[in-house]
Formats: structure tokens, C-alpha cells, sequence
């Protein structure tokens, strides 16, 4: 008998609020009303639609936990959200907040610097990321080897790039809004 294996689904932990509206209706989930909150999770970085709790207050871009147990601020998340959909005061906020999670991440983006592969023959996953052309992923890809990055500032030191956190900010803002068709941090 065969068996068909599927990986299970993953789940945002904690995402950051973007915008919220204290007495709003969900456009995701018909028929949910209350305070609605426009997230951002920290994880997969996909725009969230998420139900607060009666009575709970929110800063933006204050860190939430949306994982499955032990919430203390949310009832329930939504569905996701396509930038085009979101208020104009949360797409403002979106670059703060984006800047926001890779500082607090920063091993995870620097692990990607360290592991990023071609894509194809021709492109690397390096020259996606805007101000990485031939000649940085060439002296980034040389570097690594010696020894693999240890923050930005290691990065910016011993490549000659400058600002690498700004430049993966900038990426993740282009996945976000839908510019470009290949993302390599945010999950779908």
C-alpha cells in the first residue's frame, strides 16, 4: 500500500502588526467583526489578516504571538493578505517593520548570504537581492569559502558591499508587493 506523504503545513508563530482597526470587519472571513489587525508574520513574511481579542490594545509594529497555544492577545488568524489590499497606513509602516524583523533575524538572513545556490546556470540566488550583481556574488562566493559571514558588518567589511541589511530589506519588499516572480524570502 502506498502511502502519500505530505509536509505539514507551517504555521507563523509571531508575526508584527502593521495597522489595526478597533471596531473593523475581516475582508478574508465574512461575518468576522472586531478589532482587526494587519500583520506581518516574522517567519514566512506573508501579509496576515488577524482577529484581536475584545478589550486587548495594540501598538504598531509591536510583535505578536499568533502561534497555535497559549495566545494572549488574538483570537484567531484570518487568512493572508495581498499587499494591494492592505491600508495605506500599513503599507507605510511595511519597510519599518520589514527592517524591523532582518535586524532582529540577522543570523537567519546572514545563514541565507552563506547558503544561497545558483538558481539556474545563469543566475544565482545571490543576484536577486538588489545591489548583488556578478561582481559582489563573485567576491561574496569566494569569501564564504574562506570562512562563511558572521553578521552584516562581517559581510560589509570583507566584501565592500554597503548597507547588506538594506539591500535584503529592499527584496523582501519587492517579493512583498508582487515586483518580482521569484521570492527567496517570502513564503507563499
Amino acid at each position: 500500500m502506498e502511502r502519500s506523504y505530505s509536509a505539514p503545513r507551517k504555521y507563523e508563530e509571531y508575526a508584527y502588526v502593521l495597522d489595526y482597526v478597533t471596531r473593523g470587519r475581516a475582508t478574508t472571513v465574512r461575518g468576522r467583526e472586531g478589532i482587526i489587525i494587519t500583520a506581518i508574520g516574522e517567519d514566512r513574511l506573508t501579509l496576515l489578516e488577524v482577529l484581536g481579542m475584545a478589550n486587548t490594545s495594540f501598538e504598531i509594529g509591536e510583535r505578536i504571538y499568533i502561534g497555535k497555544e497559549g495566545r494572549t492577545k488574538i483570537m484567531s488568524v484570518l487568512g493572508k493578505l495581498e499587499f494591494a489590499n492592505i491600508s495605506a497606513a500599513a503599507q507605510s509602516e511595511l519597510k519599518n517593520v520589514v527592517t524591523t524583523i532582518v535586524t532582529t533575524n540577522e543570523k537567519r538572513f546572514v545563514d541565507y548570504i552563506n547558503n544561497a545556490q545558483p538558481l539556474t546556470p545563469r543566475i544565482h540566488a545571490l543576484e536577486l537581492i538588489p545591489g548583488i550583481g556578478k561582481t559582489y556574488m563573485k567576491t561574496i562566493l569566494e569569501e564564504r569559502e574562506k570562512t562563511k559571514f558572521a553578521s552584516f558588518a562581517d559581510l560589509q567589511e570583507r566584501v565592500g558591499l554597503k548597507e547588506p541589511m538594506k539591500h535584503i530589506v529592499d527584496r523582501i519588499m519587492d517579493e512583498i508587493t508582487g515586483e518580482v516572480k521569484v521570492t527567496l524570502f517570502v513564503k507563499r
